[in-house]
């Protein structure tokens, strides 16, 4: 089936790399395109309410501040005056953290995650906080699809997702325990960078399952997420720039995961759009996982919810009256489990780990389909997790790339996925992707 896309339109405004640009060689300045983000807020968040804290005079004042360090010659970050949507799970010192529960409303916790400090270490800063599910779990946040507002955005990572899809914010960064931000950045027709565990500081957000728990990104391209990532992380752990790929990549294609299947028009779709790698040159083939992983998604829900249920046991024990139905269902669950099923789960990720290595031997990356199909048209959940499972269990890298358009007009989405520590290359294969496929699509 040919790819749905809307006519092409030159690249985005709102791409990380040509505002850092913009912002260093003086031809924007930080306030005014503080300005800019904020008009664009007021234009359309009334209808995606997509942040929960967000002020005005304070991230014009920001804005300034970074421009006045510059015409002063101080030194300059990588983000420097970037202005950066922050899922409110991440503790911040000025803004309340609420975490998407009533319990928390005007929570302060007076001071930053480490990832907000690495921002403002970086020169940027939080423009505000983006609306998450409670807990970063089920229950869904306000937020609505800016490709259409009947349509979830996919959660957790709501707001950042929306956010960056509205052009509210040209980054924004988001927590992954299942599927969190590979679901939404494929919902909302953006790129969802989820990198190897512990690449990425989480200390001082709230936790939900610290084996699993993930930082991700959401950006508009595969070089604006790459070039996000290296500015937060520690040295020398990503390039900032994508080097191009010797040779059309080698891709392994799983249709379906052994718990889970596409709906007819994302599976059609995601052939069209592998095709269209074929034709460019890209070797594919496609496998099936090995029995082995038949199970998978057993081993990580007994992690996640046995250690999500010891660390919010004490918020069930005081707020259970005013907590979702699903979140006190999920703690109670995980309550119930033994800590021997718990060991066991433990182990046989860690030999899951280790079995998934051989299937990156003879290949560069693992494409399939981020979710199901395009994001159901409801507002009481946030989608299917299940595509996005595996390569959380496994801390493995994963990125989602918008590539075309459903028949109702909402995005589809690859996801691809990479070794263990394998990041690098995996954005490169993603940029080379991205480059073939071509979409460039953006709500109206």
């Amino acid at each position: 089936m040919p790819l749905k896309s809307p006519a092409a339109k030159p690249a985005s405004p709102e791409d990380l790399r040509e505002i850092v640009q913009a912002l260093c060689d003086g031809s924007l300045t930080a306030r005014a395109y503080c300005e800019s983000c904020l008009a664009r807020i007021r234009a359309s968040e009334p209808r995606l309410k997509a942040w929960i804290a967000l002020d005005d005079e304070r991230a014009l004042t920001l804005a300034a501040a970074r421009d006045a360090e510059r015409a002063q010659g101080g030194r300059t970050g990588a983000l420097h005056g970037v202005p950066v949507g922050v899922k409110d799970v991440f503790d911040t010192d000025d803004l309340p953290t609420e975490m998407g529960s009533p319990a928390f409303v005007g929570h302060q916790p007076g001071k930053n995650a480490e990832l907000v400090e690495r921002i403002l270490a970086a020169g940027g800063y939080a423009l505000g906080k983006t609306a998450t599910t409670e807990f970063a779990y089920m229950h869904p946040a306000e937020t609505r699809n800016p490709w259409n507002t009947r349509h979830t955005p996919g959660g957790s990572s709501s707001g950042s997702a929306a956010a960056v899809a509205a052009g509210h914010v040209p980054v924004a960064v988001g927590t992954q325990t299942n599927g969190s931000v590979i679901r939404p950045a494929a919902f909302c027709g953006v790129v969802g960078f989820k990198p190897s565990l512990d690449s990425l500081p989480i200390q001082g957000a709230l936790p939900f399952a610290e084996t699993l728990d993930h930082v991700g990104m959401f950006a508009r391209t595969v070089a604006g997420a790459a070039y996000f990532a290296a500015s937060l992380a520690e040295s020398g752990t990503f390039s900032p720039e994508i080097e191009a790929l010797s040779r059309p990549p080698k891709i392994a294609v799983l249709p379906r995961f052994p718990w889970n299947a596409a709906e007819p028009g994302a599976a059609r779709h995601l052939q069209a759009s592998l095709q269209r790698l074929a034709d460019a040159g890209t070797e594919l083939r496609t496998v099936a996982l090995p029995g082995d992983f038949d199970e998978a998604h057993r081993v990580h829900r007994t992690i996640m919810l046995y250690e999500g249920a010891r660390e919010h046991a004490t918020r069930q024990a005081n707020h259970r009256r005013v907590m979702s139905a699903v979140l006190n269902a999920a703690i109670d669950e995980g309550l119930a489990m033994s800590h021997d099923d718990y060991r066991d789960a433990l182990v046989r990720r860690a030999a899951l780990a280790e079995l998934a290595l051989d299937l990156f031997e003879d290949c560069d990356a693992l494409a399939s389909l981020p979710a199901p199909g395009a994001a159901p048209e409801r507002l009481d959940i946030t989608g299917d997790p299940s595509f996005c499972t595996l390569w959380t269990l496994l801390g493995f890298p994963a990125i989602s790339l918008p590539t075309g358009l459903s028949d109702g007009g909402l995005p589809y989405g690859m996801q691809l996925a990479g070794s263990a520590g394998g990041d690098d290359r995996l954005l490169r294969v993603a940029s080379w992707c991205e480059a073939v496929i071509g979409f460039n699509g953006s709500p109206r």
